[in-house]
């Protein structure tokens, strides 16, 4: 053989092997962690990841695979939070995060959930798909952290009171009540009614109402169904006080590892199982309320006068607490767009 063949020949091997070589470094399996367990047809959060995780494997021809650690397995929400910010390509992964996970480094996402701020569902899907806020939001979650904040995913319908002791139908009646907030701006909603709160991690909930050490919470049905706090939980009041979301959060230097094209799967399949999963939440929601009935609890639904003795010191109390936090240029932006929300929906 020639000498230049040889050398042809060489050439094409070494091309093929960089090929083969580039197609394994691009390659990632994503640890990707949520709340609840692995229940698609009671945890939300796992129907969004099931279906999103599949769409991504799907779409990039196993490029970017997952695996999957329910309940936390990862950490608390502020253990997976650090660990997506610090973890690289030796370790990459993505969260399912709520509040307590993202609002200790951007503060200014509480502005998404200022209670009573949503006339419907498609109010609030307006504006996480629409609104400059949400936009500006995403920016500044990754020049904080340097992840990708992909979607604000929906976990269950509005969020509900719910206690031991007593129904409540007007603030009055949160009078002497101690109840258990996600974060902070959920305590700030129970001081402005009246009540005191206190933060106590989603693990923990069941046995700290079980025990007295609070007398209620608030979640939207499908949680009380997870947790099965229907045991420990007496009366319901259906007040819509805040959309029930979550982020999908990415770890920034593997998603700029993947390549553009995968990217865009990665960015669509997070929309379109969003948009799956907020059609199966609220076909779902008044079948759990439902069956909460069935299960004992009380369910109270206010009228519109009540509703607006709830906004009136619920919504004031948290814009009070949430300027502490963040600048008011943040909540006017928010308020203005989702009242272009609430208009839009109409």
């Amino acid at each position: 053989m020639k000498l230049r063949s040889r050398v042809f020949i060489a050439g094409l091997w070494c091309l093929l092997f960089c090929l083969i070589a580039g197609q394994a470094a691009a390659s990632v399996t994503v640890k990707m962690s949520f709340t609840g367990p692995a229940d698609e047809k009671n945890n939300a959060l796992y129907y969004f990841v099931k279906s999103f995780t599949e769409k991504v494997t799907a779409g990039t021809s196993g490029r970017v695979t997952f695996e999957l650690y329910p309940d936390g397995q990862l950490g608390s929400e502020q253990e997976r939070m650090e660990l997506l910010m610090k973890s690289g390509m030796n370790q990459p992964v993505a969260d399912m995060a709520s509040f307590a996970g993202v609002a200790p480094v951007v503060p200014e996402i509480y502005a998404s959930s200022v209670p009573f701020m949503f006339n419907s569902y498609e109010a609030a899907h307006y504006f996480f798909d629409n609104s400059g806020y949400w936009k500006k939001v995403q920016e500044l979650f990754r020049e904080r952290t340097g992840g990708v904040l992909l979607e604000a995913v929906e976990e269950g319908g509005f969020l509900a009171f719910t206690n031991s002791k007593k129904e409540i139908k007007s603030p009055a009646d949160f009078k002497d009540l101690k109840f258990r907030g996600m974060d902070e701006g959920q305590i700030a909603i129970f001081n402005a009614f009246g009540a005191s709160g206190t933060p106590i991690p989603w693990a923990e909930l069941y046995l700290a109402l079980k025990s007295g050490v609070v007398d209620g919470q608030m979640n939207p049905a499908m949680y009380i169904i997870i947790g099965s706090l229907f045991e420990v939980q007496k009366y319901m009041t259906l007040a819509n006080i805040q959309y029930s979301d979550q982020f999908l959060v990415f770890n920034g230097d593997v998603f700029d590892s993947i390549s553009p094209e995968d990217q865009q799967v990665i960015r669509k399949a997070a929309a379109d199982a969003n948009k799956e999963t907020r059609k199966w939440i609220e076909a779902e929601d008044l079948q759990q309320i439902e069956h909460l009935k069935q299960q004992g609890m009380q369910v109270y639904a206010p009228t519109n006068a009540e509703m607006d003795q709830f906004r009136s010191l619920g919504q004031p109390g948290y814009v009070t607490w949430l300027k502490s936090r963040v600048g008011q240029e943040w909540i006017d932006i928010a308020l203005k767009d989702a009242e272009e929300a609430n208009s839009k929906a109409k």
